[in-house]
């Protein structure tokens, strides 16, 4: 076995000791096969981006194994520790096409966080998740559960805009989940809503869609978990939005009086 090859193999066991910190014991099939790609070749799928993404040093394809972001999760002591620890982050190729990295904002104590998909174009423009028309949605959605959006913590799986808003892909999302669960971690919300299928697969693991995925409360992290439509797909299907009700209805039946209306 080549030296390279061994080096690969102890970054990819660091990277899955890693998630079994943070509690997750299954890993999906298509977040370990996007680990095993990067740290054997550094390389994406995405033939699109592969011939720029692969001229990278070999320094910051390993940094895409987040062997410089591993401290235990006890160890942050605030939303902006794992912030300065993301960095100006260049672990995949979203960050060639950024205008800001899009971290989160709200409640660092909040019992409630929202985790979406990923940046849109206001986000990427401004640095803010969840300001666009599907922003003011979700401030609504935040508004009928008596609360208001400077009383919830609101963030993304991926932390950069992917190009023309289309799905993160694999690598991209093993890059960002370790910051994500370390800014829920330090969060600790008591009830965590996904934003639409990406958050919920990414964060629950599992391939189950999103129409199923909803009809059950799950659990994460001490968190209970709510995943729900994505407030983008509930402006092109307006009829959704009395289902995406009765999942805000159970997240308002969860918290309790205390959490609400202050």
């Amino acid at each position: 076995m080549s030296e390279r090859s061994s080096q690969a193999i102890d970054q990819l066991r660091a990277h899955l000791e890693y998630y079994l910190e943070m509690g997750i014991d299954r890993v999906h099939s298509r977040v370990k096969a996007g680990a095993v790609q990067l740290a054997v070749t550094g390389k994406t799928r995405s033939k699109s981006t592969s011939k720029n993404f692969g001229k990278e040093s070999e320094n910051s394809r390993q940094t895409l194994l987040l062997t410089d972001s591993r401290p235990a999760l006890n160890q942050d002591r605030s939303v902006e520790d794992v912030c300065h620890d993301l960095g100006d982050c260049t672990r995949c190729k979203l960050c060639h096409g950024r205008t800001h990295i899009v971290f989160g904002s709200g409640n660092p104590q909040a019992a409630l966080a929202f985790v979406g998909e990923g940046p849109g174009a206001d986000e990427d423009r401004e640095g803010l998740p969840f300001i666009g028309r599907a922003g003011q949605l979700l401030t609504k959605m935040i508004e009928a559960i008596q609360l208001r959006r400077d009383q919830v913590y609101i963030c993304n799986v991926v932390k950069c805009r992917p190009p023309q808003n289309r799905t993160p892909e694999e690598d991209e999302i093993v890059a960002c989940l370790p910051f994500l669960l370390r800014q829920l971690a330090v969060v600790q919300p008591k009830v965590i809503c996904c934003l639409g299928v990406t958050a919920a697969q990414t964060l629950l693991q599992v391939k189950t869609p999103i129409s199923q995925l909803r009809a059950t409360v799950h659990t994460f992290q001490g968190a209970q978990v709510i995943a729900t439509y994505h407030p983008a797909y509930l402006l092109r299907n307006p009829s959704a939005k009395r289902k995406v009700w009765e999942d805000l209805k159970k997240i308002r039946s969860i918290l309790s009086p205390d959490h609400l209306g202050n």
